[in-house]
């Protein structure tokens, strides 16, 4: 970030920039379930629903190790060179996705590209929190979150405009693009360390690992619930992100209608986000994500149904707000909970041990895929994590107000959560 620039003259390009940043984290994440069926078509690699699944696990497996430490490494180092590191090694491994010559090679590459992508949103999300007006911080939060929907958007277009006339592997080449995004992060992020406001914050108690802090006492009720929430929301995400399409083929549907499916899911959890989060800043965060996972659950029931199509587009519009939206408020929950100084590892960590469920949620898609021949049945399996999460989130106690109401002078505290 430049020196001397203004806060109010900056903050709009940063939210800029992680809507960009996060549409490549999303289009990496969505694209493996867009070819999931020309995946399983593709007869050199043999590959199955399983397959398919553990695809998706082990590119989680790579996020969480990459939440962890790009968290921890942002309130350390400053939230600018894990970024770019993070954005220039998804360039790298997406590029090598495309022209991965067996299946071994290519699950290894998706578990280097997850590296990369665990660590753009805690990096992102603790950088437009940082940057938005203390009034706006959920909705904020929630813009940049949509470059997630945004990037599975971009997927679901290009598969169905080039899956058939090109190879599915040549989808993965677009995801190399992040690299362009270098400068921007260099001109706009800041290098240093977020800068601490509060005396209590300089305190020998305050210099321990993070980590330990995030564990004690004051902190472990909140932060134990943070990681349930994020496990059982991302069980959702990865769980439809792998196989949306997959279960609307199996349900009746041809490629180009379960892809459409897959683009309503995105576009409901983009206008979705954006009128939830602003409604969260009214100070009724909580209350509103239950709100959304209970509206995840209602939706995979309704399209578990023969229905009309407008309706199934509908609830597959809901059903992204569920998903995507619930875990963008989850997000910004945890992100407003804590001090700057505990921000990123508070995010990083919950999006981390979270990730734990992104691993698990494709393995028990398949698994159920596998076990019962009910199309019903991979519906179903996303009703359990839904209501659980609903339940998790409405457990978190609230928000302690040290922090907030002994800002330094001339810092607002943010509004009620």
């Amino acid at each position: 970030m430049a020196t001397g620039t203004p806060q109010h003259q900056r903050s709009g390009p940063v939210l800029l920039l992680g809507v960009l940043v996060l549409f490549i984290d999303g289009y990496d994440l969505f694209i493996l379930g867009a070819v999931g069926p020309s995946l399983l078509q593709y007869e050199p690699w043999g590959a199955t629903p399983a397959t398919l699944g553990m695809l998706g696990s082990i590119t989680a497996v790579g996020g969480a190790l990459g939440a962890v430490v790009a968290g921890w490494a942002g309130d350390v180092y400053g939230r600018r060179l894990p970024m770019m590191l993070s954005l220039a090694w998804v360039s790298l491994w997406m590029a090598a996705s495309a022209v991965a010559p067996s299946l071994g090679l290519f699950a290894f590459t998706r578990f280097a590209v997850g590296i990369g992508l665990g660590a753009l949103i805690p990096l992102v999300v603790a950088v437009v929190t940082e940057a938005a007006p203390s009034t706006r911080r959920s909705l904020w939060v929630g813009i940049a979150m949509t470059g997630v929907a945004f990037g599975g958007l971009g997927a679901a277009f290009a598969a169905r405009a080039l899956l058939g006339s090109a190879p599915f592997q040549q989808l993965f080449l677009i995801g190399a693009v992040a690299v362009v995004l270098l400068p921007l992060v260099w001109r706009l992020v800041p290098g240093g360390a977020p800068v601490v406001h509060l005396a209590s914050e300089l305190s020998p108690a305050a210099t321990g690992s993070r980590a330990a802090q995030l564990l004690a006492p004051a902190n472990r009720r909140a932060t134990l619930l943070f990681w349930a929430a994020t496990f059982l929301g991302l069980v959702v995400v990865y769980g439809a992100s792998t196989f949306l399409p997959t279960l609307m083929v199996n349900a009746g549907y041809d490629l180009n209608s379960s892809l459409e499916f897959l683009i309503t899911f995105n576009a409901g959890a983009i206008l979705g986000t954006l009128v939830v989060t602003a409604l969260a800043d009214r100070g009724r965060l909580q209350a509103i994500t239950v709100g959304c996972a209970l509206v995840a659950a209602a939706a995979f029931l309704v399209l578990s149904t023969p229905q009309a199509r407008w309706l199934l587009l509908v609830m597959a519009a809901a059903a992204g707000l569920g998903a995507l939206g619930t875990q963008n408020l989850v997000n910004s929950y945890v992100a407003r909970y804590h001090e700057p100084r505990l921000r990123g590892t508070a995010l990083g960590f919950s999006l981390g041990v979270g990730r734990l469920g992104a691993i698990a949620g494709p393995l028990y898609l398949s698994a159920v895929t596998v076990a019962f021949t009910s199309p019903k049945a991979g519906f179903y399996a996303f009703i359990v994590p839904a209501v659980l999460g609903a339940l998790v989130i409405s457990l978190i106690p609230r928000q302690r107000t040290e922090h907030l109401v002994r800002a330094a002078p001339g810092v607002a505290a943010p509004a009620s959560i």
